[in-house]
């Protein structure tokens, strides 16, 4: 009990030191500053991935959304966009166990020349969900949070990869 309490209050001290000194993950504030200052998005509206892509870049500073790509500094335009469920387990029954659920997503972005400034790039992520027949309804909840999940975490994967870009000369 002394010894669990004594860890304790080491990690508190330890998180404070971190906290005090200004510490923290690049990124872990949910901004990314966009070096353009016009956006055109190539996603309909009423997708799930180009609301929560808007949503983002909106709320990363002085960067605007433009409906018309001529007037737009970068050009970003999906090339294709897929779900998939890959069976990982079986039991020995011949059931399914567990899932991979994979989300690939591939884009490019140019800007108002037409030159890229990301060639075609493929994200693809991952994540491993366990399955139960009894427990159907709520596995299919899990799994379109874990696809929501993973939506959010692509559109920060594609905000920090155009975040890093140089911005181009005018």
């Amino acid at each position: 009990m002394q010894m669990t309490m004594r860890l304790g209050w080491l990690a508190i001290a330890g998180a404070m030191t971190l906290s005090a000194c200004g510490f923290h993950l690049r990124g872990s504030d949910g901004s990314t500053t966009l070096p353009f200052r016009s956006v055109f998005l190539a996603l309909p509206d009423n997708s799930q991935l180009g609301t929560e892509m808007r949503r983002y870049i909106r709320a990363s500073g002085e960067t605007t959304i433009v409906a018309d790509a001529a007037s737009a500094e970068a050009i970003i335009e999906p090339l294709a966009e897929t779900r998939e469920k890959v069976i990982r387990s079986r039991n020995a029954q011949g059931l399914i166990r567990e899932y991979t659920l994979l989300y690939r997503f591939k884009f490019r972005v140019k800007d108002s020349k037409n030159a890229e400034l990301v060639p075609p790039t493929e994200i693809e992520l991952k994540r491993d969900i366990s399955y139960n027949e009894s427990q159907a309804i709520a596995k299919e909840k899990e799994e379109e949070m874990l696809y929501r999940d993973m939506q959010s975490d692509l559109v920060q994967q594609i905000l920090r990869r155009l975040a890093s870009l140089k911005p181009s000369a005018a």
